[in-house]
């Protein structure tokens, strides 16, 4: 079976063309969809946003007012031009033909509100009919309320849509201007199109300055959030993985005692049954298997560049030397033991040194110059941990650094892997606390 390929040989020309011509396209492609493509489609205008930081200051009616004020402008403006559109004729105010001007010159700002580009079309219709009606005016080809509502007019549509809508407007409006001075106005009329083009190309740059920066503020913003989500997430999944880290240097340690106690265990009886030799098999295959998936799965979250410790890991009983290494950084810190000192699970004295040492770094940190107090309490269903600074003196030489709430994201995630209890923020008289219960299932000896 043969297969046939056929190749669909480029249009004519389209490899001629060069990048003029295509520049030329796209730019007409853009004029059609933003000035011709359904200009009088239904567009409301939305209530402005009343989330600034003045704004959110007012009482709730006057920010429920507030978000209609860009309505409440555009139909003073509206009322504005159709005042001066009735009083700027040859007859002004005295028929009828002064108030159609002016409805004329108030219509296009009108629809502002609701069809943004068919008012500029609109406004573009009106110029020269408010013009005609009024012969006797020396206004071409913009009569004063018609001025006024065109440059409105161009101002909120280019408010309402993007710059590049702003910049085919005010082509159209200098080649409305143009060709109405050479095919009728003649010599015997005043132009404005000069100064309506001067007017409205500073009015839009502004605008189109204004739309530049809000896009970039939006840009920031939504960056800074998706940074500030990231950040998060990966301070979580640092911290879960260095308490997975310091767990498997606990767990190892207890699985390897048990794998080596079982297989020791059958030589130290005379003769053993060989169902015991069997369940110490099996006991120390077990405890082998798992120290191996413990290994594999640390290899996972592991970092490249991690070396293990070679110290083993710290428990309460090292809380002493802590204690020295803080004082020593300058904070004044006292412990306080209640209850029964026993020993506790590795996992649980691990997490309670951690927790302790992280309640102190941030005391060095954002309390400089404060007291610290340490309590350790065993009670009969866990422990109970408490770290509390005392407020900041004042005045004091040394301010206190800004922390991104990162020991806290730690302290939490330790406190949730043990089922415990935790609460942590400012005391009543400015300083922080600190309190972490973590609970400790009681062995009976009968269990053992």
């Amino acid at each position: 079976m043969t297969e046939t390929t056929h190749q669909q040989s480029p249009r004519a020309g389209d490899g001629d063309r060069s990048p003029e011509y295509r520049l030329a396209q796209n730019a007409l492609q853009g004029l059609r969809q933003d000035l011709f493509h359904d200009p009088f489609a239904y567009r409301p205008m939305g209530p402005r946003p009343t989330t600034g930081p003045l704004l959110r200051r007012l009482p709730t009616r006057m920010r429920t007012a507030a978000e209609r004020l860009p309505h409440a402008v555009v139909g003073a403006i509206a009322l504005l031009t159709l005042l001066i559109g009735a009083v700027s004729g040859s007859e002004p105010g005295g028929d009828a033909r002064a108030l159609l001007t002016g409805l004329l010159c108030a219509l296009p700002v009108v629809a502002t509100l609701t069809r943004p580009v068919g008012a500029f079309w609109l406004s573009i219709a009106v110029s020269p009919v408010t013009a005609l009606l009024n012969g006797g005016g020396y206004d071409w080809p913009w009569m004063p309320g018609a001025f006024i509502s065109h440059l409105t007019v161009l101002v909120v549509v280019a408010l309402r849509t993007r710059p590049r809508t702003a910049v085919w407007m005010w082509v159209v409006t200098a080649a409305y201007a143009i060709l109405s001075d050479i095919f009728i106005g003649g010599s015997y009329y005043y132009t404005n199109g000069g100064p309506m083009l001067v007017t409205s190309a500073f009015a839009l740059l502004v605008v189109c300055l204004w739309h530049v920066r809000h896009t970039a503020q939006q840009e920031v913003t939504a960056q800074q959030t998706v940074t500030a989500q990231e950040r998060s997430r990966r301070t979580l999944l640092e911290e879960r993985t260095t308490i997975a880290r310091e767990l498997h240097d606990v767990v190892a340690h207890h699985m390897s005692v048990v794998a080596i106690q079982a297989e020791a265990a059958p030589y130290r009886v005379e003769n053993p049954p060989e169902e015991l030799e069997r369940a110490f098999a099996t006991i120390r295959e077990n405890a082998v298997a798992a120290l191996t998936e413990l290994r594999r799965i640390l290899g996972v979250v592991r970092a490249e560049d991690y070396e293990a410790p070679d110290a083993p890991q710290p428990t309460l009983a090292d809380l002493d030397a802590l204690l020295v290494n803080v004082r020593d950084a300058g904070l004044t810190v006292e412990k306080v033991v209640t209850g029964a000192v026993r020993e506790l699970p590795p996992g649980v004295e691990l997490s309670a040194y951690r927790i302790v040492q992280e309640a102190l770094s941030n005391s060095l940190r954002h309390a400089p110059g404060a007291s610290a107090r340490v309590e350790i309490g065993y009670v009969l269903g866990g422990l109970g941990v408490r770290v509390v600074n005392a407020p900041v003196p004042q005045p004091s030489l040394v301010k206190p650094s800004p922390g991104a709430g990162h020991g806290i994201t730690g302290m939490r995630e330790r406190v949730a892997m043990l089922n415990g209890e935790m609460t942590a923020g400012p005391t009543g008289d400015g300083g922080y606390e600190v309190a972490v219960f973590l609970p400790v299932t009681a062995v009976n000896e009968g269990d053992a």
